[in-house]
């Protein structure tokens, strides 16, 4: 099975916007573990415009699954990865301006620093992942970084899936496959959904995890949270 991770951030947003601490963001990872979730992510960023760098720390009691921190790494944030040490730290190649996330890394381009930063992380125990598109010539450069795993960039599948172009999956299949043979557990996340996820899930050979959180939490407005993590545990059988 696939394991799901929740990314936290948009409980973080909605708290953040009144101030206080409603909802309370421990106590909302915590159910969502109860529900049956595999994991908890965050994706703090330097403003704290969501997730603030003390919640990370605040979390690390509360996540008794797995612990997903994605970032950018800058300074302040390898240094909290590195006195956290959640389970996995995916790197991703967002700047100060993104409003969310939207290209992988260039691990050509950035393959020595890349490097670094991995067996930094390595040397501490916390399992690496990168974002990344399906450019399989970056794929092939990923591996040589020493990442345990990649993490697919799925915005494009989404948004031609949603219209109908179930062939948009194939990059990410050939991707997987790529991946599989250099070693790589492999990881989605972006816009993927309770329409998309079951397909996508069957068309991805050993798919490991995916994270979930904009759709996840827009989705329980109307069905419930309970209800939705369970909605994707089932789709990712």
């Amino acid at each position: 099975m696939t394991k799901l991770s929740v990314n936290v951030n948009k409980i973080a947003t909605l708290r953040n916007s009144r101030g206080g601490n409603v909802p309370n963001l421990l106590k909302v990872a915590s159910d969502i573990q109860s529900f049956g979730a595999n994991g908890i992510t965050i994706h703090p960023r330097p403003d704290e415009r969501h997730i603030r760098y003390q919640d990370a720390y605040d979390l690390k009691p509360i996540v008794f699954t797995e612990y997903n921190i994605e970032g950018n790494p800058i300074k302040k944030f390898t240094d909290l990865v590195l006195e956290i040490k959640p389970t996995q730290v995916t790197l991703v190649p967002d700047g100060e301006d993104v409003l969310t996330s939207n290209a992988g890394w260039d691990t050509v381009k950035h393959q020595s620093y890349l490097q670094e930063i991995v067996a930094e992380f390595k040397n501490a125990g916390i399992r690496t992942s990168i974002f990344i598109e399906t450019d399989l010539r970056l794929i092939e450069a990923a591996a040589k970084t020493g990442v345990d795993r990649i993490e697919l960039y799925t915005e494009d599948f989404a948004k031609e899936f949603e219209r109908g172009n179930k062939d948009a999956v194939n990059p990410y299949t050939q991707a997987a496959v790529l991946a599989n043979e250099l070693g790589l557990g492999i990881n989605a996340g972006h816009d993927l959904n309770l329409e998309n996820i079951e397909f996508f899930k069957n068309n991805i050979p050993n798919l490991a995890e995916v994270s979930i959180g904009h759709a996840l939490i827009s989705e329980s407005i109307y069905l419930g949270l309970e209800n939705v993590v369970n909605m994707y545990l089932d789709r990712l059988k």
